[in-house]
């Protein structure tokens, strides 16, 4: 060993690399073959949110990444603090949303023994994850690390697995590797980007279907320019609200399964859609008919249609050139781009469409959270999104759970917005313990629980499909008593006026705030006009 060579303990240099980063905030949950990196992080300027339960802490990350644009970092132990992670990851998996995920494992020496909370997590993760490690010494940790940190960064987006045995978070590595540049570059494909021009030139009603991939790609200010440029009219999927305000002539709303009519009627008479950053689910294909389709795409599993582009959404927007669209503008505004939903009630309890859209009036710029539920439904049919990122929902796979948490990672990312949480008293009490995590880091957070005292969406497809509820009942507790438990503050409202004054006066406290919404038991979502 030269006199020169400085060596550090693996875990100092994981820690090193994402301060090099710029990551500010880790979620995670101690154990004990994680210890070593949990060590390190004390002296870092990184900050630890200790999350009551790991899959809050993959929700946290996951929020944190929508609402920052920057990747999200969650860590647990082994065994019971990895798999409890599964539900976050997989989330996030579905939605593309990046993360780097550390847990750490039992030593090296004792694998497969069957030792105490020893499994096979890597194995586990592979479904879930663009990419799973399973780190064989410090030196691999290192530069794996830094591996997996270009690829979310520069390649397709979603979750990345390291697993670090006890040991070899506790090894040496010889400190210069740090400055060790890690290549990656992602594959690119624009052969048939002259083809793409001549068609979008040659096409009469073409239709732009925003993904989220413009959000990552960091294009949102160029795609808009480019919109107003061309003029071709824009729909979105789910996680693109906002990409284009909704309130802009040129937006036409969300296709598919709960898309406005102006969206799916220009989905299925366009003649050419130009897909950008999304990829084809089948509750965004059902607001589509039969068209010439151009995707352009980082990831080329996902890619489809007549002529596919593999890259950068923002290179491709360069080629594009004006054409004339006016006409097909103009057919298009004879369809309504927003979905109209009577919110004209007086009755007590409230009806949940009222309670919401008093939640989302009295919100104005929130962030706004949404969980899993028939909530959400009402949400989506009665929020008009202006900005990406100020609705964040796990559409693609929808856990119950999703909001407390994910509502903590959002408030993080951009502590100058309050964060609103609509969720359902089944989804809030998945994950109702990260109370004690809200109320630690005093975020200011407005839970809205819409409380109808049952699992109310599957309670409505029971009994439309079913003939009769079962097991959908809730005897839920007492829930202002368990938010003052944690100590934070909280009231219960019923009618109609109510809900946007309680909402309005939580937001001006700048402090975590619960307000139990009992609403009408029976009120029903409204079945889709498009079925997949």
């Amino acid at each position: 060993m030269k006199s020169s060579e400085r060596f550090i303990r693996c875990s100092d240099a994981l820690v090193r690399i994402l301060e090099s980063e710029g990551v500010k905030f880790i979620f995670g949950h101690p154990g004990e073959q994680i210890l070593p990196f949990y060590d390190a992080l004390k002296n870092s300027p990184i900050k630890h949110i200790l999350m009551r339960h790991e899959q809050g802490a993959a929700h946290a990350a996951d929020g944190y990444a929508r609402v920052s644009g920057n990747f999200g970092v969650c860590v647990a132990s082994a065994g019971p603090g990895a798999l409890n992670l599964v539900m976050g990851i997989a989330t996030a998996y579905k939605d593309s949303i990046p993360l780097i995920v550390i847990t750490g494992d039992v030593p090296t020496q004792l694998e497969g023994d069957n030792v105490f909370q020893e499994i096979d997590t890597v194995d586990i993760f592979k479904p879930i994850t663009l990419k799973t490690f399973n780190i064989q010494n410090g030196e691999d940790g290192i530069l794996k690390l830094k591996e997996a940190v270009k690829m979310i960064k520069y390649g397709k987006k979603g979750p990345v697995y390291l697993n670090f045995p006890k040991d070899i978070l506790n090894s040496h590595i010889n400190e210069s590797l740090l400055n060790y540049d890690v290549r990656y570059q992602p594959k690119t494909d624009f052969r048939e980007i002259n083809d793409a021009i001549e068609l979008i030139k040659s096409s009469k009603r073409p239709l732009i279907l925003a993904g989220a991939g413009i959000i990552w790609s960091g294009g949102v200010e160029k795609f808009r320019s480019f919109v107003e440029k061309v003029r071709i009219p824009v729909v979105t999927t789910y996680h693109a609200r906002g990409v284009l305000s909704e309130d802009n002539p040129l937006s036409l709303g969300m296709v598919g399964l709960r898309g406005t009519e102006a969206a799916n009627f220009a989905g299925r008479n366009c003649d050419v859609l130009i897909a950008l950053g999304s990829r084809f689910s089948e509750r965004t294909t059902v607001g589509l008919g039969d068209c010439k389709i151009i995707h352009v795409n980082i990831d080329e599993n996902v890619l489809m249609g007549d002529i596919k582009i593999l890259g950068n959404i923002g290179a491709f927007l360069k080629e594009i050139e004006n054409i004339e669209t006016q006409k097909w503008i103009d057919n298009l505004q004879n369809y309504p781009k927003y979905h109209e939903i009577n919110i004209d009630y007086a009755e007590i309890p409230i009806k949940p469409q009222k309670a919401v859209a008093e939640i989302l009036d009295a919100s104005e710029d929130s962030t706004i959270v949404n969980d899993a539920g028939s909530h959400t439904t009402w949400v989506t049919l009665l929020k008009k999104v202006l900005r990406p990122s100020s609705l964040i929902f796990s559409g693609g796979f929808g856990p119950m759970g999703y909001g407390v948490p994910a509502a903590v990672g959002a408030s993080l990312a951009n502590l100058k917005k309050s964060v609103v949480v609509i969720t359902g008293d089944g989804g809030f009490q998945m994950t109702s313990q990260e109370l004690a995590t809200v109320a630690q880091e005093k975020l200011p957070i407005v839970i809205c629980i819409i409380n109808n005292e049952s699992l109310g969406i599957i309670k409505q497809w029971q009994e439309t499909f079913y003939k009769g509820g079962f097991q959908v009942e809730l005897e839920n507790p007492d829930f202002l008593q368990l938010a003052k438990s944690y100590h934070i503050n909280a009231e219960r409202v019923d009618s109609p006026g109510d809900v946007f004054k309680a909402v309005k006066e939580a937001l001006k406290l700048k402090k975590p705030y619960l307000i139990d919404v009992m609403v009408d038991k029976e009120e029903m979502i409204p079945l889709p006009k498009v079925v997949p």
